[in-house]
């Protein structure tokens, strides 16, 4: 593994000493494919698409997200800017990289959180806008131009997770491999009509399950916290580590996620509301901007505080899109004449 850790080095240092306002972009590439932005983007713009497409984007999110979190465990996967250091190669020659706020991840690298939650959750919104091109254009690059889109963007997410330190190739190229297999794979699983009853089991099945390997690990006599501990050391600036780069945080949002797919479910609009094109667009703006300014509120600094704020956040989100904000859209849209909604 030294052998592709140190190619791995070096193709870093290719792509770090390339033009320099090429350091905007990839920092700009690394921060939109952030796993949260699944959860809090590609699921309001996919719900007001489709409302099967956004559950299944979601669903697949949380679903990818837990299993990234589970392989991270049981890999063992280095990251750069600690690997670096801890090999010795920077004592044996000279290594030129730069860490920057995005590099200090907390978890495990392997596979690449990015690569896999960003290309199983887009694999429904791809294939659904594939078939929109197919039904309007005979035009072959027009029909593949999704999964075009869907390939550059998930290359570009692998470079510039190379070029932040964060992950070496080998495992950018299993994140994406598996993170399309995942989507493939479970998009003709969603959960789009189930009850409460099931996303609240799910929830309980994500935590419990998580619990019980975490201790699992920890039986068989092995530090958990290790990349934590190798992050906290090697990282530049004490101020770039964050907490939701750590494995509970992922765990925290996907069953809150979870949960709130069951609210989303027991607290529907009322049978029969239909938002029109307008509507749907006027919701989804709304939505983006509502699920920023509302995850940007309450950062307590108490690490279980936060993990408890960061899990009704998630739980709420999933409503708050489906439900509340859409009932909103359409309350604004009523003539003032009209009390009720046919």
């Amino acid at each position: 593994m030294d052998a592709l850790h140190t190619a791995g080095i070096h193709f870093a240092e290719v792509l770090q000493a390339g033009p320099p306002c090429l350091e905007k972009f990839w920092i700009s590439v690394t921060s939109l494919a952030d796993p949260k932005c699944v959860f809090t983007i590609c699921f309001p713009l996919a719900y007001f698409l489709d409302r099967k497409v956004g559950v299944s984007v979601l669903w697949i999110g949380l679903v990818s997200e837990w299993l990234n979190v589970v392989l991270k465990w049981f890999l063992f996967g280095e990251r750069p800017f600690w690997w670096v250091h801890e090999s010795g190669l920077t004592r044996k020659e000279l290594v030129t990289l730069r860490q920057f706020a995005v590099s200090c991840e907390t978890g495990p690298g392997s596979p690449s959180g990015h690569c896999m939650i960003t290309g199983a959750a887009l694999w429904p919104l791809v294939t659904a806008l594939t078939a929109l091109a197919s039904r309007h254009s005979r035009s072959l690059v027009v029909k593949l131009s999704p999964f075009g889109a869907y390939t550059l963007l998930l290359l570009a997410v692998g470079l510039s997770r190379i070029f932040v330190l964060a992950h070496f190739p080998h495992q950018v190229v299993g994140g994406i491999l598996a993170g399309a297999a995942l989507g493939w794979g479970l998009q003709g699983h969603t959960p789009a009509t189930r009850t409460m009853g099931f996303f609240v089991a799910a929830a309980l099945a994500l935590l419990l399950g998580s619990l019980a390997l975490h201790s699992l690990v920890i039986a068989a006599g092995i530090d958990i916290d290790w990349s934590i501990h190798l992050a906290t050391k090697w990282c530049s600036n004490p101020a770039w580590l964050r907490l939701d780069t750590r494995p509970f945080a992922s765990i925290c949002r996907d069953t809150g996620s979870a949960l709130g797919l069951g609210l989303a479910a027991a607290f529907p609009l009322p049978r029969g509301v239909q938002l029109e094109p307008r509507q749907r667009v006027a919701s989804a703006m709304l939505a983006l901007v509502a699920m920023q300014v509302f995850h940007r509120l309450l950062q307590p600094t108490d690490a279980t505080l936060w993990y408890a704020t960061n899990f009704l956040k998630y739980a709420a989100g999933p409503w708050l899109v489906t439900s509340l904000l859409p009932w909103l859209v359409l309350s604004l849209a009523r003539p003032r004449g009209s009390p009720h909604a046919d």
